[in-house]
């Protein structure tokens, strides 16, 4: 079983930064695909960004040049350091892992980023 817990939402002004940070409780983390997803309601879910066991890391075209996601394997540690942020980029944010990079098969509860 793969528990997920995401932290390091919060409200923001346009232009401004946050980090994510997501605590994997699992004995697999290394060998794991991890992605941040987000979604705003009522809207379809989107991929931001994922980064694969080896640390190859792709984002979604609406985020690349501000966010940077990373990995730190020795404290099952995923995080999502989000500069320039505008407020599309308004929406809850969740952690998820799986074994490949194609469907996610652990989600956290997310958390809550909101830019004004």
């Amino acid at each position: 079983h793969v528990q997920l817990v995401e932290s390091g939402g919060g409200s923001v002004q346009d232009g401004g930064s946050l980090r994510l940070s997501c605590a994997a409780r699992t004995g697999t983390f290394r060998s794991a695909c991890m992605g941040w997803i987000r979604q705003v309601s009522g809207k379809e879910r989107e991929g931001v960004a994922s980064i694969d066991s080896d640390g190859i890391a792709s984002y979604a075209d609406s985020v690349k040049g501000r966010f940077i996601i990373s990995r730190d394997n020795a404290k099952n540690t995923l995080s999502l350091q989000m500069n320039s942020l505008i407020p599309e980029d308004t929406a809850m944010y969740y952690c998820a892992a799986s074994g490949n990079c194609l469907n996610y098969n652990y989600w956290g509860q997310g958390t809550q980023v909101t830019v004004s």
